[in-house]
């Protein structure tokens, strides 16, 4: 079986390399360590399809260090044993260049076996990775190397690759491929800056195009069909999930339907409708709170008759409810008292529940001063009376203030009033 065409037609040099400009380019930083020849410990960061395999292959390549290939989801702790087994051999003379995909799978004791090495400088790393390697890769590897970041490719360059793709496929086929310009434009927009799923999608094409007097054609509708939904990047357990979260609350916060609406859908076509309901929950309650107050029990009607409906109906209510919070008047004015008053409860600052709010209705012998003492704020005008509350210890401390929306002011010159405060 014949590799896949993304593999056969991988690019050899840095020129042929499609996007990362911002470290391939003629004196961009990375650029000048390959050429230089002196090859640090490297970590490579970002999405799959985007180069990194093909960028450590070419530095591979100009180095006279053998290049073992290691990928953290098989390797063991032998494996590495293996490859230390190798220096000062006639097999390694002049040590080992080891490129590890996917290093998050390596627990923290398998890169802690690798660390000796890397420090004396016999095993020159080059690690990659789709996950944040702060969070996952072991700190003194991180402070031993240095971290660049992958980004996906622009759509007007994989376009490029495309065309070059489906050139190469009629020269390899010895016929004719007729590629209608809607379909490389889908091609080159769906696959969500991953070159490699660009590529399987016009070897796809060409395998399903209709054939007619010897020349495969590629329709538009054609290349919708194989990839509408390719340019989804999302794993419920990586950074793009928490990144399409915070996007989503935080253009609920910003006050941004369209973009709200937008991450919505990315969430619920990936699947992945509760957390959208949780983050549409927690949004509603934190950042519009007293400023709409009822807008809590209509958000809550809201997932709940999603969830009850489910897909794809469900994108229906919950679509309702993000505009709604998208477009209503904000506070977290609750938010931040109860923040408040956390960080005083975890420093330590809480004191003796006043005896006037106590659950209990008797003293003993030992108490000169008998008697609760609480005061029962509907015997009064208003429904309120002035008493302390909080411990002595906290006593007049604020941990509410005011937001500057309508309704919270409302409340306040209602209680100024009744308070008689200024």
């Amino acid at each position: 079986m014949s590799a896949p065409l993304a593999d056969r037609i991988r690019p050899r040099s840095l020129d042929e390399i499609v996007g990362q400009r911002h470290l391939l380019d003629p004196g961009r930083p990375l650029r000048r360590i390959i050429e230089s020849g002196k090859i640090p410990n490297m970590v490579f960061y970002g999405p799959s399809g985007i180069g990194k395999t093909t960028v450590a292959s070419i530095i591979a390549a100009r180095t006279s260090r053998k290049l073992v290939k290691m990928n953290g989801t098989t390797a063991s702790t032998a494996d590495i044993r293996d490859v230390v087994n190798q220096l000062d051999t006639l097999a390694a003379p002049n040590g080992i260049l080891l490129y590890l995909d996917e290093i998050q799978y390596f627990n923290k004791k398998q890169q802690q076996t690798l660390l000796e090495f890397i420090e004396n400088g016999s095993i020159t790393l080059i690690a990659s990775t789709t996950e944040n390697p702060y969070f996952y890769v072991y700190g003194a590897i991180l402070s031993r190397s240095t971290v660049f970041e992958f980004k996906p490719v622009p759509t007007a360059d994989i376009l490029g690759a495309a065309k070059r793709a489906f050139q190469i496929l009629e020269e390899e086929q010895h016929r004719g491929i007729e590629v209608e310009p809607g379909a490389l434009k889908v091609i080159s927009s769906a696959c969500g800056g991953d070159v490699r799923k660009a590529m399987n999608a016009v070897e796809l094409c060409v395998i399903s195009g209709e054939e007619k007097d010897g020349v495969c054609r590629v329709t538009e509708q054609l290349a919708r069909d194989l990839t509408q939904r390719s340019a989804m990047r999302y794993d419920r357990a990586g950074d793009e999930h928490y990144d399409i979260l915070s996007a989503f609350q935080k253009s609920m916060r910003g006050s941004d339907p369209d973009a709200a609406v937008h991450y919505l859908a990315r969430l619920l076509e990936a699947g992945d409708m509760p957390s959208a309901c949780r983050r549409l929950l927690v949004c509603a309650c934190e950042d519009v709170g007293l400023a709409y107050p009822q807008i809590i029990p209509i958000v809550k009607a809201a997932v709940d008759t999603a969830l009850q409906v489910g897909l794809p109906e469900a994108r229906i209510p919950l679509a309702d409810a993000v505009i709604l919070v998208a477009c209503s008047p904000k506070s977290n004015s609750a938010y931040c008292a109860m923040n408040a008053a956390m960080e005083d409860l975890r420093a330590g600052r809480t004191g003796p529940i006043p005896r006037r709010l106590q659950n209990k209705h008797y003293d003993g012998e030992d108490n000169p001063n008998k008697g609760q003492f609480y005061q029962y704020a509907h015997d009064f005008p208003h429904h309120w009376v002035r008493q302390q509350y909080l411990p002595d210890l906290l006593k007049d401390t604020v941990y509410y203030r005011w937001g500057e929306n309508k309704t919270e002011q409302a409340y306040r010159r209602y209680w100024q009033e009744i308070k008689k405060e200024k």
